[in-house]
């Protein structure tokens, strides 16, 4: 299970986004929260990363 983009950030001229990924924890079972703040472009690619 992964969360969409929160947030679209500018910064001079660059374009930058927020992704939060939902990741289960192998040894206890929990969930836990990644985010990263990256080019638009490489969210596809983040969310699907396990």
């Amino acid at each position: 299970m992964a969360k969409k983009t929160v947030a679209t950030l500018r910064t001079s001229s660059k374009r930058l986004t927020k992704a939060i990924k939902m990741v289960r924890s192998p040894k206890t079972g929990a969930y836990t929260f990644t985010e990263s703040v990256m080019a638009p472009e490489f969210v596809d690619e983040f969310l699907k990363k396990k």
